[in-house]
């Protein structure tokens, strides 16, 4: 049997400024609408304290909800506001860092893909660049500029918090067709004011935010920008056909203050551009020089299962991730559902019981396990 590399790279240790992680494993953000009424409770804490035990370097939080009502369409997702809310998140934060782990919360405000009319502000019009929904119909007005400005301070006021809580930074979720993805992309950014018009008009948006961001925590609190170039909805989008567009989309938000990039892709393996084998988040850490999270399908199959155990369906899968990471292409590497399923993954695949590995499972979704 072909034996799998070692998975030492994964495991060496990363610091940007303060922030400073046990190894290169990050839980992706992964909506579980576990919090009623928007508050997560001592449940929601053990669900992340056990990823933090078992050997997680950080852990991005489910979306969780900025200040505004048509932030969301589902009243059991998470606020990141008001008193209570706040309140279990500071346990959150507790629960984690007693277990050795870093943590920041993922700042999510959903834009056009909400339906006029849902819970739990049904009264609220849902909020987008050009008012366009998913479908590309046009449903609703534009946003206003006082919109606009009410929104990016939402941002803000959630990153002061966080800070202010304890968390170790913030991810601002700025992919997959959400609100400030909704003004990146030229489909569903119609507009013709210094907003829109041209591609590095449309960033104007998320560099306001960002701005914002930087501005309410200080130049020491880490600030991730999730982006991708696909959406929920539209799987072959893209919001940059070539690396120098990318290049230019990218260099308004280095400015404004992101850290590292959080590169979402649906598989890592996969080039972006022609002519070159970098991945996404390969291209985004050549065209910024910061660091950036790489994810997408990441330990999720048998065959990447069958890998670790020494099986040779899948092995190029692992091999590829762990070459690419010893190549320095990315610096982080998120787990999504494989960690959904198995909070231990991190620690067995440490340790080698890669026999022990749980392969994901629909079921999951159904408890906070």
């Amino acid at each position: 049997m072909e034996k799998v590399k070692s998975v030492d790279s994964l495991f060496k240790p990363f610091t940007l400024g303060k922030l400073k992680l046990a190894n290169r494993i990050v839980m992706a953000p992964m909506t579980r609408s576990f919090s009623p009424g928007g508050v997560p409770g001592p449940d929601v804490a053990a669900y992340y304290k056990r990823r933090a035990e078992n050997g997680v370097g950080l852990i991005v939080t489910e979306g969780t909800l900025i200040n505004h009502p048509a932030a969301t369409e589902d009243p059991n997702v998470p606020n990141f506001h008001g008193d209570k809310a706040l309140q279990g998140w500071t346990q959150v934060v507790k629960a984690v860092h007693e277990a050795g782990g870093r943590i920041v919360p993922q700042l999510w405000h959903v834009g056009m893909t909400r339906r006029n009319g849902s819970l739990p502000h049904p009264e609220a019009p849902s909020i987008g660049p050009s008012g366009i929904n998913p479908k590309g119909e046009q449903v609703n007005e534009p946003m206003t500029k006082e919109e606009i400005d009410y929104v990016v301070q939402a941002f803000a006021q959630a990153a002061a918090d966080a800070k202010r809580i304890g968390f170790d930074g913030i991810e601002l979720h700025g992919a997959h067709g959400y609100l400030i993805d909704q003004f990146l992309w030229e489909v569903t950014n119609k507009r013709t004011d210094e907003y829109g018009g041209s591609l590095v008009a449309r960033t104007r948006f998320a560099e306001e935010i960002v701005k914002a961001c930087r501005a309410a925590v200080g130049p020491d609190f880490p600030i991730i920008l999730r982006i991708s170039q696909w959406k929920s909805f539209h799987y072959d989008a893209k919001l940059a056909e070539t690396p120098e567009l990318l290049a230019q989309l990218l260099a308004p938000l280095v400015e404004a203050g992101v850290d590292i990039f959080h590169c979402s892709t649906r598989r890592f393996w996969e080039p972006e551009f022609e002519g070159s084998s970098l991945n996404f988040a390969g291209w985004v850490k050549k065209l910024t020089g910061k660091p950036t999270i790489t994810v997408g399908s990441v330990g999720l199959d048998e065959e990447f299962l069958g890998a670790f155990r020494g099986m040779s369906a899948g092995l190029a899968d692992i091999d590829e991730l762990l070459t690419r990471l010893d190549n320095d292409e990315f610096d982080l590497v998120a787990v999504g559902r494989a960690l959904l399923v198995d909070p231990a993954w991190a620690a067995k695949v440490r340790d080698g019981r890669f026999d022990q590995l749980v392969p994901y499972n629909g079921e999951a979704l159904k408890t906070l396990h």
